[in-house]
């Protein structure tokens, strides 16, 4: 009698030409994915994996073109920084010699770099055509509170701005705005200030003649204005739509979403939107009103990651959400940040050529 014992029959079947094929490339693709070997190292991935997936949820969202939820629309405003969870993360998946995790961190590490290249949907904006008619310096300030008034008065005494766009104007701000030394250098204004809001006011001033019109509907007040320069109507809007807080995203998206229409809607003659947006442009709600045409004048003189808030951490770290906005009957020659005391934000003040 002859017996064949089971692993001489299993040796004896024929393997498939596809299993062939793919057992070559299997195995290198196992050895990748394997999880890590001992307690140590898999606390180590684990630990990787935390901060890889925090980065990639947001990266996601930045390239899904969307502001997603609470806490993403908050981590969207310090983008480039997230390259120090992903390189953490790299670390740690080095030390627990997880293939995957090292190539999950290089990616996020990648992906972000990719993300902080300055946005421009339109490319380089051409040159206006006609001659320069005017020359105009713009200052933009939030004052946090009219905490900054003093601040602002002695920068527009010592930088002589021609238009001034001001947020978070109390009512001693709108008293100091409205004094007789500011009156004579400024006599054409629009200041709105609400008595127990130190958020609410805002506030434009102008050496040129200047007309008020309806401004956008918000929370906090965005006034608007028609200015009369060199024989062109300017139409200037300020800009300061609530912040993305937890609760009230639908309320930010709303009204950057106003500017936005704004903007859509501009017509033919020059526009400029300056103030603060609470938004970067790694906010896709931002990036939306960018692709109106608008530019961003810190961006077109190579300063599209400048910091401008928190004021605690700039320059060296934070976000920057103060933009002056321009169409393109004007060019930006050169941009500035200004510290100034008792506020959270850095001033903008921006040279442009009107044509």
């Amino acid at each position: 009698m002859q017996t064949t014992t089971v692993g001489e029959d299993r040796a004896a079947e024929p393997v498939h030409p596809v299993r062939r094929l793919i057992r070559p490339v299997l195995r290198p693709v196992r050895r990748f994915a394997r999880r890590p070997r001992g307690r140590a190292r898999q606390v180590a991935a684990w630990c990787a994996a935390l901060p890889l997936t925090v980065v990639s949820v947001v990266l996601g969202c930045r390239a899904a073109d969307s502001d997603g939820i609470t806490p993403v629309p908050q981590l969207l405003a310090f983008l480039p920084w997230l390259l120090v969870p992903a390189l953490l993360g790299l670390v740690l998946a080095v030390a627990a010699r997880w293939p995957l995790g090292c190539a999950w961190a290089l990616a996020a590490a990648s992906v972000t770099g990719w993300f902080t290249q300055p946005y421009d949907p339109g490319g380089p904006a051409p040159r206006p055509r006609g001659p320069v008619v005017a020359q105009l310096r713009v200052l933009t300030a939030n004052l946090e509170f009219g905490g900054a008034t003093k601040g602002l008065v002695d920068s527009v005494r010592r930088e002589k701005p021609d238009l001034v766009s001001v947020q978070e104007c109390d009512t001693r701000c709108g008293a100091a705005l409205d004094s007789a030394a500011l009156r004579a250098a400024y006599p054409y204004r629009k200041i709105v200030t609400v008595p127990g809001d130190a958020a609410h006011g805002s506030a434009i001033l102008s050496t040129y003649p200047l007309t008020p019109e309806a401004g956008i509907s918000g929370k906090l007040a965005m006034p608007r204005a028609v200015v009369q320069v060199a024989g062109r109507r300017l139409h200037v809007q300020v800009a300061h739509p609530m912040p993305p807080m937890p609760g009230q995203l639908d309320v930010w998206r709303t009204e950057l979403g106003r500017l936005r229409a704004y903007a859509a809607d501009r017509g033919d003659e020059p526009t400029l939107i300056a103030g603060d947006f609470n938004a970067t442009q790694d906010h896709a709600a931002f990036r939306s009103l960018l692709d109106t045409g608008m530019r961003d004048s810190a961006r077109a003189v190579g300063m599209s990651r400048t910091p401008s808030w928190p004021t605690l951490t700039t320059p060296a770290l934070g976000a920057q959400i103060d933009h002056v906005l321009v169409s393109d009957a004007l060019r930006p020659r050169a941009a500035r940040f200004l510290d100034l005391p008792h506020t959270d934000h850095r001033a903008l003040l921006v040279d442009l050529e009107l044509y």
